[in-house]
């Protein structure tokens, strides 16, 4: 049986003084909603390229966003289980 799902990733971004957030919220569809926050900061010498505090900023938020999508898988299977579960990255 092939089975298909879609999951959304928005990503909300944010600059201000040289200070960038991003957010990035993950929807399944099973009534679960994962967020995670990663944050960039301009170096006073470093020229204003906005696109770079993006970037970095996005990728943090995704790399904790990708840990907490672990964490879940680990949770659901204790539950299903009884026992403790860690799942590797």
């Amino acid at each position: 049986m092939i089975r298909s799902k879609t999951w959304t990733v928005e990503l909300f971004l944010s600059e201000e003084d040289g200070h960038t957030r991003a957010e990035a919220v993950l929807r399944s569809g099973a009534d679960r909603e994962l967020r995670a926050v990663g944050r960039a900061r301009r170096h006073p010498d470093d020229a204003e390229i906005p696109e770079i505090g993006d970037e970095v900023a996005t990728s943090r938020a995704l790399s904790e966003l990708a840990h907490k999508v672990l964490d879940a898988a680990a949770s659901d299977i204790e539950a299903a289980t009884g026992r403790a579960a860690r799942v590797h990255a």
